[in-house]
């Protein structure tokens, strides 16, 4: 069954979560659920992985993994393609959970990471991409800290949507926590750094899908950030096709705590009274580091 009423409006530049409303979820879709740059691809990579145990499987994530709420291609194109699949399907957004048609048998995985290298992974990534509208948020020579001044005071929602202030990862997160169940899972960027074999053991586990151990290594070995990044043409959404200016450069570093000592004390401070006012200690504590 599937609930469609009382959802939260997320309506930005780039995205619009209505677009759901035209796409008829099946008892065993899975949805990928993310703030940008926290390990989206990565997991989409993980569940291509998953169901197709093939370790050379061609993802071509932005046709057969869609992102719905981006409003590129027509929603009644991206519904028609997903109607016809046959096969299990599976789905990105970076719509908080408040904000998406939530069906009782369908795997939703949230996906989190340290809000401040979410932060600035993005500042890199809205460098890659060949649209001006990010240019009012990330100017490109930032000698005044407009970046993290925004980061700090953009809301939630409405047009600040696409531009990931820490209001919307903070939405993202307590919308996830509170729509826990066992079809609603948190994973972190971070433990799957630590672990990526018991990621991939995890989400198969929750997925109900099981590969003999010699083959989940190969899956394994075919989902680290090193093969990835040698392959970028395979595996960076629209990777081959011209979208990003370098398909390379979406794979940055895939590394923690890039923001030490890029920020001033005062930007610290604020930030931590941000965090302080929204989370509890436990919950900030999984938010920035995961399980460690």
């Amino acid at each position: 069954m599937t609930e469609m009423t009382e959802r939260q409006l997320y309506l930005g530049a780039l995205t619009d979560n209505r677009r759901w409303d035209m796409v008829q979820i099946r008892p065993d879709d899975v949805f990928v659920v993310t703030p940008p740059k926290c390990g989206t691809t990565w997991m989409q990579t993980i569940v291509a992985l998953l169901f197709s145990g093939d370790p050379d499987v061609e993802t071509d994530l932005s046709v057969r993994m869609p992102w719905v709420d981006i409003r590129i291609r027509e929603i009644t194109e991206v519904a028609a393609r997903l109607e016809a699949m046959t096969h299990r399907r599976s789905m990105k957004t970076h719509t908080p959970m408040d904000g998406l048609p939530m069906h009782d048998k369908a795997q939703y995985i949230c996906v989190f990471r340290h809000p401040l290298d979410a932060h600035f992974s993005f500042r890199k990534h809205v460098r890659n991409i060949p649209i001006p509208w990010f240019n009012h948020w990330y100017p490109e020579d930032d000698t005044d800290g407009t970046a993290f001044r925004r980061f700090l005071d953009g809301g939630p929602e409405g047009f600040d949507t696409d531009a990931m202030p820490l209001a919307h990862i903070l939405r993202h997160y307590k919308a996830a926590r509170a729509a826990v169940r066992a079809n609603v899972s948190l994973f972190h960027y971070a433990d799957m750094t630590r672990d990526l074999a018991g990621t991939l053991d995890r989400l198969a586990g929750l997925l109900d899908i099981s590969h003999p151990p010699e083959l989940m290594d190969q899956l394994v070995q075919a989902a680290t950030f090193g093969n990835m990044s040698r392959n970028p043409e395979r595996y960076a959404p629209s990777g081959g096709k011209g979208f990003f200016r370098s398909d390379a450069a979406f794979f940055d570093s895939g590394t923690s705590g890039k923001w030490n000592g890029q920020l001033s004390d005062a930007e610290l401070a604020a930030y931590d009274a941000m965090m302080d006012a929204h989370l509890t200690p436990a919950e900030r504590a999984w938010l920035e580091n995961g399980a460690a």
